[in-house]
């Protein structure tokens, strides 16, 4: 596990968090059997990773299948995120996530329901 996260990571986390999306909380840089994810929602069964470069090279995208295969072997499902995304887009990089959870849009807070002062 890094000590710090990556540029690209920080801003990932930093619009993951401000989406508030209900029913999820994910961890980040957390254990998950032989392996550390970047993040993870236990809850949606998801894992999100935030890959750069270097993953592009033969011997890091086989680590990268071998990796996901297992992971998805345990009901997972593996979301990519290049780092050039979570850096210049990073609202888009979380619309992959909503849309992977199926919901596509946040919850406002406060919800227009009434949640919030008139």
């Amino acid at each position: 596990m890094r000590r710090e996260p990556t540029l690209a990571e920080k801003l990932f986390w930093k619009a993951l968090r401000n989406a508030e999306i209900p029913g999820s909380h994910f961890r980040r840089q957390a254990p998950f059997g032989p392996y550390i994810v970047d993040f993870v929602c236990h809850h949606h069964r998801l894992i999100v990773e935030v890959d750069g470069g270097i993953h592009a090279l033969d011997a890091v995208a086989a680590r990268d299948a071998e990796r996901q295969a297992w992971l998805e072997a345990r009901g997972y499902t593996v979301i990519r995120v290049p780092n050039e995304l979570a850096i210049y887009d990073p609202h888009s990089a979380v619309q992959r996530v909503l849309s992977t959870i199926g919901a596509d849009t946040p919850t406002p807070n406060p919800s227009p329901q009434g949640g919030g002062e008139p």
